[in-house]
């Protein structure tokens, strides 16, 4: 088996096209999970394995979430255990090249764990608020419908973009991949799943977390019917 110096730079030239990916994934993200792969490489690790570890770090993180009164303290270990979680879902797919390809089993399972996260992480929000009310300024019952709505936009942005991939016709093959936008980058931070997972560095301030997760949650909706029309429009012109 290779050593994991060696893993690290076959890893570098097998990186898939950073197009439609945010600053945070391009420069945090998928280089943290580079490490992380080539660390799974190196101790014998599959990708399942992986996408398993990552599953652990997040639901780890839900579950804190919704069972224990907001501190700072907690606020800190909830947004590590959920970063490392995203680093470890890069790392799976990131390994799966590495050792020549992933299978259909193993994308099902990472797709159908990132699915579960998004409900998960939404849900122990509106758990949290519904359990500590006082703390995080929640009394009024209005409060809850806002990780629902958090989470429909969530969802259903993934779906969305996941089912626009899949019925979007694959480009031929030696066609020159298209250059990655530094302001599409720039535009896509707020939406991007390691940009959420700071604002989770605010759960010790509850009532400032609970403003800045509803900030995010309104941009969450204005970028789904901005997604949505956009792959309405492209799918419009596919004939099948």
């Amino acid at each position: 088996m290779a050593s994991v110096g060696t893993a690290l730079r076959e890893l570098r030239g097998a990186q898939k096209s950073a197009k439609g990916v945010s600053l945070y994934s391009r420069y945090v993200n998928r280089p943290a999970g580079r490490y992380l792969a080539a660390g799974a490489y190196g101790v014998g690790l599959g990708p399942n394995q992986v996408t398993l570890i990552s599953a652990a770090f997040s639901f780890a993180a839900v579950a804190v979430v919704a069972l224990s009164e907001p501190s700072w303290a907690l606020g800190i270990a909830v947004w590590a255990a959920l970063a490392v979680g995203f680093a470890f879902d890069s790392a799976d797919g990131q390994l799966a090249r590495l050792r020549g390809g992933g299978s259909a089993a193993g994308e099902w399972l990472d797709h159908v764990v990132d699915c579960a996260k998004l409900t998960a992480l939404h849900t122990c929000v509106l758990i949290a608020f519904y359990r500590f009310p006082e703390a995080y300024g929640t009394t009024g019952d209005g409060w809850l419908l806002v990780p629902l709505g958090f989470q429909f936009a969530a969802v259903v942005t993934f779906f969305g973009g996941l089912l626009t991939e899949k019925l979007k016709p694959r480009p031929a093959p030696g066609s020159p991949a298209a250059a990655p936008s530094t302001v599409r980058a720039i535009a896509l931070l707020p939406v991007d799943y390691g940009v959420f997972c700071l604002v989770f560095l605010l759960l010790g301030g509850g009532e400032l977390f609970r403003w800045a997760y509803t900030v995010l949650g309104a941009v969450a909706a204005l970028f789904l019917l901005a997604f949505l029309a956009k792959w309405f429009r492209e799918l419009s012109a596919v004939r099948r």
